[in-house]
């Protein structure tokens, strides 16, 4: 089955407008992050999130702007050194950050939290990455516990491709956070595009995150779909034909990952309203077979 199409606030120029218009559109899911719009995106999300309770919202800890990282220091969350760097791990971080999160949005209960390229905290040194990441399963566990937050996972654009931590790692890790209770790792993120071919290459194989992941029943959301609007430049009406007669370049990148077996949901940041309804369009229709999709990537690769 094609994925779903879900909007994506990274880049997103027009965040209220975008999210009623996926709404009414009939999407499920909303992506963003305390860092994303200059750390204005969630209090933008809040007034559409109101209005459509069935809205499903993705939110992050890790990344967060300098003005953020003023308040944890205020509020003795992090030390200089630590909100110098702009990204933390650190469990006390995570445990504010998803307060925060929560009261930006203005939802009780979160339905995803997502560690933010969480490679970025202990890079080459994967012993002190895990531990980092165990911790901070350990503080989304206890908020699942108290009803704070339905799920939780990984959103990472290298982090899987050069293996900081594999699905397995991350089942493990949160089994070990949930002390023997059922854990609530739900979802990772990552890159798949014309241009971030790999997860979709492994997959055709059986092999990398999404097999691992639709295995163990996680959802996958595919991120920067158009590699932030240069994909369509790149792809000329030839190749779109290819993928899928009648399609324009846009439209037939987007299905290519609509199509990729393990993906969920495609992350589109559409600020316009024909951008979002070409999209729309794109994964209405039937996906591509895995043939297909060998035959795409093999043209790709030899170009």
């Amino acid at each position: 089955m094609t994925a779903d199409l879900a909007l994506g606030t990274y880049r997103c120029r027009a965040i209220p407008e975008a999210a009623v218009r996926a709404a009414a559109s009939g999407a499920h899911w909303i992506d963003t992050a305390p860092n994303y719009a200059t750390g204005r995106a969630q209090d933008l999300l809040a007034p559409a999130l109101a209005a459509h309770p069935s809205l499903r919202i993705a939110t992050k800890a890790g990344y967060f702007t300098a003005a953020t990282g003023v308040d944890a220091v205020n509020e003795g969350v992090l030390n200089q050194d630590q909100a110098a760097a702009g990204h933390s791990l650190a469990a006390d971080y995570v445990r504010w950050q998803t307060s925060r999160n929560r009261d930006q949005l203005g939802r009780d209960r979160l339905d995803l939290v997502l560690l933010h390229n969480p490679e970025r905290a202990h890079p080459g040194d994967r012993p002190a990455l895990h531990a980092a990441m165990r911790d901070a399963f350990a503080v989304l566990e206890e908020a699942a516990a108290a009803g704070h937050v339905a799920g939780y996972g990984v959103a990472t654009w290298v982090g899987l491709e050069e293996e900081a931590f594999t699905v397995g790692e991350l089942l493990t890790l949160a089994a070990e956070a949930a002390g023997g209770h059922q854990h609530h790792l739900a979802a990772v993120q990552l890159p798949v595009s014309l241009v971030m071919m790999t997860p979709v290459v492994q997959a055709l194989d059986g092999r990398g995150p999404l097999p691992a992941a639709v295995d163990a029943g996680l959802r996958v959301m595919a991120s920067a779909p158009l590699h932030g609007g240069e994909l369509p430049g790149m792809v000329d009406q030839e190749l779109a034909d290819l993928i899928r007669p009648g399609l324009t370049p846009a439209q037939a990148c987007v299905l290519a990952v609509a199509s990729c077996p393990g993906v969920t949901n495609v992350l589109l940041a559409a600020s316009g309203t024909s951008h979002w309804r070409e999209a729309a369009d794109a994964v209405a229709q039937p996906s591509l077979t895995a043939a297909k999709l060998r035959e795409i990537t093999g043209v790709l690769a030899s170009a």
